[in-house]
């Protein structure tokens, strides 16, 4: 990561330790520059892709925590922050990629496969978990009526971080539902070039990081 410029300091509490960073530093820089290990809650070194470093936080002031990515939320005074455990799925969702090529079935291959989908409370808890800001309810509703390709739009930007799975009363999975919707998608229509690059990189042993990603560098406060 950037070295972060020396200016006004900001004093905040992160899992349990208290750690003095410089303002703008994200929470993952801010972590990293008190000298911790960094082993595990990180993936994609601050590029904001891969929801590893998902974290609840609670500014000064406020009484009840919100959820964030470590490398994408700035420190402020005052805050508190914890790292939060991954949530895996509840249960597994056996489903075959080779068969998601139908879209006349594609109602009736959700059902089965996330069944649960339909008994959404509308209480939008996911909503709310998402340090995306993605829609996870919508979604989840789309794809209970079978709306594949729209329920997948609102997708696009999941990082897997699996807040909603945690926040969810009803154990329905939205980042796995979310992610199968997705897969539909792709299986139906064509795959995107991105996506194409980036499993070429893989396969080639090339996985470039951008040390400059916003995620990386967060903007600086004037």
């Amino acid at each position: 990561m950037s070295e972060i410029e020396s200016g006004p300091k900001i004093q905040l509490v992160f899992d349990g330790h208290s750690i003095i960073a410089e303002a703008g530093a994200s929470l993952l820089q801010a972590w990293a520059a008190a000298g911790l290990p960094l082993i595990e809650n990180v993936g994609c070194m601050g590029q904001g892709v891969c929801g590893a470093c998902r974290v609840l936080v609670r500014r000064k002031g406020e009484r009840l925590a919100g959820t964030a990515l470590a490398c994408e939320m700035q420190v402020e005074d005052g805050m508190q922050a914890s790292f939060v455990d991954h949530f895996p799925a509840r249960r597994p969702h056996a489903y075959d990629l080779h068969a998601l090529t139908d879209s006349w079935t594609a109602l009736d291959q959700i059902d089965a496969v996330f069944p649960e989908a339909k008994n959404c409370r509308h209480c939008s808890g996911c909503d709310r978990a998402c340090p995306k800001g993605i829609e996870v309810q919508n979604m989840v509703n789309l794809a209970a009526a079978g709306q594949a390709f729209a329920a997948a739009a609102l997708f696009d930007h999941c990082v897997m971080c699996n807040l909603c799975v945690a926040a969810c009363p009803e154990h329905i999975d939205p980042a796995h539902l979310g992610q199968f919707v997705r897969r539909m998608n792709a299986a139906i229509t064509l795959r995107p070039a991105d996506l194409i690059t980036r499993l070429r990189e893989i396969d080639q042993g090339r996985q470039p990081i951008d040390f400059e990603a916003p995620g990386a560098n967060p903007p600086f406060e004037s």
